[in-house]
């Protein structure tokens, strides 16, 4: 018996229609991206954690170095702890050295930045809602002045302002570094934004048909909606303040009025001076100190300035 012979032409044939002889090939469906499901990138997530370890290696190794001794500092590998473990002795001497200048320095600190940032705070919210919610002559003046003021560094103001309170009679005072602290043009202009967006004027409309006043209406009815750009621009003010070195460098000579980046500046100079004693080991123990604060309220915070920065990024 002959088997029989199949040729090409006839697999052809008795093929199925739409099988030419390979197995079909099944479109996968794209990925859907959602704002709950972003897209996931490797080149972003590198360069995230490049900049996470740019963050922390430098808050790590103050950490260590807060536990080491003025001896330890010089003998142990920076990212590590030294055989003596000392923080508790240096927090204790930190605040005790020089008849305990440091509370000074801090408690110097904490007034600059209840009054400077709480200030600047307050006339941001005042002035950010009357430019957004009211209409009148020379509002796009004040804007173009606002934002030009922003791109101005206030290293660039400092020797300007110092000739004007030298004159006024304030240098040397702490008014020398609450009064230009009040002003914050990127405070203003982030409560002008977040206003527009968080307070509907249907709502102004409605208060002032009930009755109320423009005072009333602001503080009942506007200012619990502003709210996270308030606690945005406070933090902004308040780092802004704490971290403030170059304009008290400019305007204060007393030591007592002192903030902590120029007291302990002056700790860390005093090694060099003829005589002075090395204290490298507190000047690290007071960064620490000085930072825990800014940590803290960033911690606490951080859900009501995240809003507030997000506030205005999504045109309706």
């Amino acid at each position: 018996m002959t088997s029989p012979v199949v040729t090409v032409s006839d697999r052809s044939a008795t093929a199925p229609s739409g099988a030419s002889g390979s197995t079909p090939r099944l479109r996968t469906p794209r990925r859907r991206h959602s704002p709950g499901r972003p897209r996931r990138s490797v080149l972003l997530t590198v360069l995230t954690g490049l900049v996470l370890l740019y963050s922390l290696v430098p808050l790590v190794w103050l950490a260590i170095s807060a536990t080491k001794t003025q001896e330890g500092l010089s003998r142990s590998f920076g990212l590590w702890f030294d055989s003596d473990f000392a923080l508790w002795e240096n927090i204790s001497e930190t605040f005790t050295y020089n008849d305990g200048v440091f509370t000074r320095w801090l408690l110097n600190t904490l007034l600059y930045v209840v009054l400077g940032a709480g200030g600047a705070t307050f006339l941001a919210v005042l002035g950010g809602y009357a430019l957004a919610k009211f209409d009148f002559p020379g509002r796009r003046a004040v804007f173009a002045v606002v934002i030009g003021a922003v791109a101005v560094p206030g290293t660039a103001l400092a020797v300007p302002t110092f000739l004007m309170f030298s004159e006024m009679g304030l240098t040397n005072t702490p008014w020398a570094v609450i009064i230009p602290s009040l002003i914050s043009p990127f405070g203003l202009y982030l409560m002008w934004v977040f206003a527009s967006e968080a307070i509907p004027t249907e709502l102004m409309e409605a208060a002032r048909i009930d009755g109320a006043g423009e005072v009333r209406t602001f503080f009942r009815v506007a200012l619990p909606l502003l709210a996270p750009g308030i606690v945005t621009v406070l933090l902004f003010t308040m780092v802004a303040t704490w971290n403030n070195y170059f304009l008290p460098l400019v305007m204060l000579k007393d030591p007592d009025w002192y903030p902590l980046t120029l007291g302990l500046n002056s700790w860390n100079a005093q090694a060099a001076t003829a005589g002075g004693e090395a204290v490298f080991n507190l000047v690290v123990t007071g960064s620490l100190i000085t930072i825990l604060p800014l940590i803290a309220a960033f911690l606490l915070l951080q859900k009501y300035w995240q809003s507030g920065l997000a506030a205005g990024s999504v045109k309706e």
